[in-house]
This record gives C-alpha cells, structure tokens and sequence, in this order.
C-alpha cells in the first residue's frame, strides 16, 4: 500500500480542492474519515455482487463490508454466508443489517458506509445510483446503468453531480482494465491500423437460467426472480451481456453511434413459449458513426450453435483484435500477463481511493448502455433510429419504478392467453406517446 495516510492526503489535498473550486466538504466520505479502511456496502446481492465483493475482499486494501441489501432475503443471507466463508474477518454484517424488498438499498446506503456496490439488475440501477450520489458514496456499478432512456438521462444527470462532489464511480466494463485491450487499443488510437472504418462485435453463446413460478409468488416477485427475461428490468440480451462487445466498438472510435438500424427476434427462446419470457434470442444491428464508418453487431443466445464472443477493428492500415492482437504492416502480439478485468478493476478501484486518486466512469458507462439500448430498440421497432432523438424521447419502460414494491403490479403482464407481449417489427413504437 502507498505510504501516503489520510491524514496526509487531506492537509495536501484540500489545498488543491480550494485551488480547483471544490470544497473540502464535497470531499468523499473515504478521505474525511481520517483511517485507512473502507467500508463496503452491496445493493443487489447475486452472483455477480457477490463476487464484485469477493473480489474487492481480494485486493490491498483494508476493506470491511457492513451491509447488503437485496430484493429477497434468502439471497442476502446467501451472499453474507458465501462471503464470510471467503473472508472471514473482512465480513461484519448482523442480521440487523440485511435489509430486504425493493427499497431496500436506501436503508443499506444510509448505514456508515464509504463504498457503494451496485448490482442489481439494470431496471433498478438508475434509482439506486442517483440515491447513493445524493448520500456522497464512493460507487462501483455493475454494467449495464439503465434499460431505457429516461434511465440513462437519469443516470446522466446523477454523473454530472458526481463529478461535483468528487465521487468515485466506477462501472462494470472490465474490458477497459484489462491491460492485453488497454495496450492494443493504445496502439489503435496511435494508428497502427489506420482509420478504423468498420468493427464487427459479437455475444453469439448458449442460452440463459430460467426460475420457476414459485407458490403463492406475487407477478412481480416472479418477474424480479427471472429479470433476465423481462425487458424493463433486464433491457434484452443486446443490452445486459453485448453492451461489454458494443463498448469496445465505441472505444475504438472514441465515439458513439448517431444511429441504427437492426432486426432479431425470439424462435429458440424458451421453446418460443412467450408464457415465461419475452426478450429476443437474436438480434443484428448496423451502428454508424458521424463519420460514416459502421460497427456489425451480432448477439445471440442458441445452445449448440456457432458461438463467438469478441471484437475485430478494420482499419485502412490493418486489423485489430483488441483481446491482443494487430495484423497488418504493424503486426503485434500481446504477451505480457493481463488479469481476468474482474479483478483487476477492482485492484484499480480500491488501489485508487487508498492513494486518494478519484476517476469517474460513469459517462461512458451511461453512453455504452444506451449503445445497446438503441440497437435493441432498433430491433424492435424495425427502423432506423436516431440517438438525439431516442435519448430524448424514448419510450419508459417501467413508470413510477420508485414506488415499486414487491407486491406492485409489474409494467408488463400476461394477457388473457397467458403470454408475455413481445414486441413486433413494424407495429412497436420505440418513442414515449
């Protein structure tokens, strides 16, 4: 760990702050408290929170959780007993403070906390996230931010105020820690492939978990359980696992789309029983960019078909694979080590706050996810859309998600058949009425 203690950073860094117009009282909680430990609170406790913590309990840092809050609490007493089993000493959650229900996370971002995992399913994040700012926590947020546009102009606004307030954001893109893709995109950017002018980006694998209806479960404990499978809490498969391809697109370009056209569907899905699921199992979008150039996009989930999760540049000069790879006249390998980019953006994230270095990436975080939000819309409206005007007025998928509880009657239920309503090509309006 740097040498550096608190209570030097603060004397050193608040003379900065006053050079620069920020207060030392919009300086983040983690600094002020003049120690050197970090206490951790998780909002959203599955498989990936859980291992978001387990992971950051993996790094230099002294950290300490001391809260989780989860929609349901047999999952929260699940993850504290995962991870005391992994740390022990580094778990320090009572029964007291294992909050429960769909507002839950207020309660567990209110307890003395510095650092704010959000992993909760992608409908709830903007919410969440904009609570967590307006307490002053330090955040690392799960990808994708948000499902819809009012999310993301959410989101937005909540990253603008945390830049004011000197916050930590930090958003689940792994790929951008991951040193093998920082060091050939760094080569990208210098013009080892020339103008990049077409980048094909793929999430082509198996297929997803499914949960059964539970007796006497509510419609929306039922939804919350299987969110992968309902569009306003997951935002389709393009959204939830192919924002990860679609953001090493963008970064290539150091820009996003202005449009997008696309088509999918959803024959494989459940054995096209719309009685449990309503998102597609394909789609193909064609991105372009203000310069004219385009970004292919293919995400699909198929068991025992052709799968391919990755990224390829074309540039005028060559190609890049940014996973390691540059073919051309420039031809490179990588073969340093490069850690998985779980790890390792948690070993930037807490290395970073420790050394008193504040980074924030929620912009491109927001902006990556409404990449994917727009293709998916493409899709299934079956038009071109424009990013200006989807981000403005795109529909809402789940009004008054604030006041949601778990016995709320969810945005989207069956009709009298029992089938979810699927959206269809030429007849869904991907705009607000």
């Amino acid at each position: 760990m740097p040498n550096t203690t608190r209570r030097n950073f603060l004397a050193t860094s608040s003379a900065a702050l006053v050079g620069s117009g920020v207060s030392a009282s919009m300086m983040p909680n983690v600094h002020v408290r003049g120690c050197d430990e970090i206490k951790v609170v998780l909002v959203g406790c599955g498989g990936r929170g859980t291992g978001a913590v387990g992971q950051i309990f993996n790094t230099k840092g002294n950290v300490r959780l001391v809260a989780v809050a989860d929609a349901f609490r047999e999952k929260a007493e699940n993850s504290v007993a995962s991870l005391r089993k992994h740390a022990e000493g580094k778990v320090d959650v009572t029964a007291e403070r294992i909050f429960t229900g769909l507002d839950a996370y207020k309660r567990a971002i209110d307890s003395d906390c510095d650092l704010v995992v959000i992993a909760t399913p992608p409908g709830f994040k903007p919410q969440q996230f904009e609570y967590a700012v307006s307490k002053g926590k330090h955040i690392f947020m799960e990808k994708p931010v948000a499902t819809d546009a009012p999310g993301i102009r959410r989101v937005l606004a909540a990253v603008r105020e945390s830049k004011k307030k000197n916050l930590m954001v930090g958003v689940g893109l792994q790929r951008r820690h991951e040193p093998k893709y920082i060091e050939t995109m760094k080569r990208v950017h210098d013009g080892a492939i020339g103008d990049v002018i077409l980048s094909r980006v793929y999430w082509n694998g198996g297929g997803i978990w499914y949960r059964k209806r539970r007796p006497n479960q509510s419609e929306m404990g039922f939804q919350c359980n299987n969110w992968y499978h309902f569009n306003w809490i997951c935002g389709d498969q393009i959204v939830e696992q192919h924002i990860h391809n679609l953001d090493v697109g963008c970064w290539a370009k150091n820009a996003y789309p202005v449009k997008c056209n696309g088509m999918g569907g959803r024959e494989m899905r459940m054995g096209g029983d719309a009685t449990k699921s309503q998102i597609n199992d394909h789609t193909f979008c064609e991105y372009t960019f203000a310069d004219g150039t385009k970004m292919y996009s293919q995400g699909r989930h198929l068991s025992g078909g052709w799968t391919n999760v990755g990224e390829a540049l074309h540039g005028t000069k060559g190609t890049a694979v940014p996973g390691g790879r540059i073919e051309g006249p420039n031809a490179w390998r990588f073969e340093g080590r490069s850690p998985g980019g779980h790890q390792q953006e948690q070993h930037d994230l807490i290395e970073a706050l420790m050394r008193g270095e504040i980074y924030n990436e929620g912009e491109y975080g927001a902006h990556s996810t409404f990449t994917a939000i727009l293709g998916r819309e493409a899709c299934y409206s079956g038009k071109e859309l424009k990013w200006d005007d989807l981000l403005a007025r795109g529909r809402d998928l789940a009004p008054g998600i604030d006041t949601y509880t778990m016995d709320s009657v969810p945005p989207t239920v069956p009709g009298e058949d029992g089938k979810y309503p699927i959206p269809v090509p030429g007849k869904y309006n991907p705009f607000a009425s």
